[in-house]
C-alpha cells in the first residue's frame, strides 16, 4: 500500500530501484533501512547522502549499480529523506509508488508538501 492508502505503484525500472530491485519501494523484515521514499533525486540531495556516507552517484558494477543522476526515480531510506528534510535538501517525492511504512519516519503532510508535481 501506499501513502495515499491505494496500490503502491513502481518508482522505477531503470535505474532499477528497491531493495528487492523489483523497482518498487517495499520494504520487509529484511530491510534494515527502510527503503520506502520513491524520490526524484536531485543534486542537492545526492551531495548531502554522499556527505552523510551514502553515495549515490558513483557507479559500482559489481553490486549492478549504475550510479544516479539528477531526475533519476530511487527508493531511499525513509530516515535519510527526513534528515533530508531537516537539512532543506529533501527532493520530490511520487507518492503513489511511496511505501506507506515511511509513515514511521515522516508525516504525510510533510510528504504531500514534496510531492512531484508533472
Amino acid at each position: 500500500m501506499n501513502v495515499l492508502g491505494g496500490t503502491l505503484e513502481p518508482c522505477s525500472f531503470v535505474p532499477l530501484t528497491g531493495f528487492f530491485r523489483d523497482g518498487y519501494c517495499r520494504t520487509a523484515g529484511r530491510d534494515p533501512g527502510f527503503h520506502a521514499v520513491c524520490a526524484v533525486v536531485t543534486e542537492e540531495f545526492l551531495a548531502f547522502s554522499r556527505s552523510a556516507g551514502n553515495d549515490l552517484s558513483t557507479p559500482r558494477p559489481e553490486w549492478h549499480f549504475p550510479g544516479l543522476v539528477p531526475g533519476d526515480r530511487w527508493c531511499v531510506v525513509a530516515a535519510r529523506w527526513q534528515e533530508a528534510l531537516e537539512a532543506g535538501v529533501a527532493p520530490p517525492v511520487v507518492l503513489e509508488a511511496t511505501h506507506a511504512s515511511a509513515l514511521e519516519f515522516v508525516s504525510l503532510a510533510e510528504l504531500e508538501a514534496h510531492a512531484l508535481r508533472e
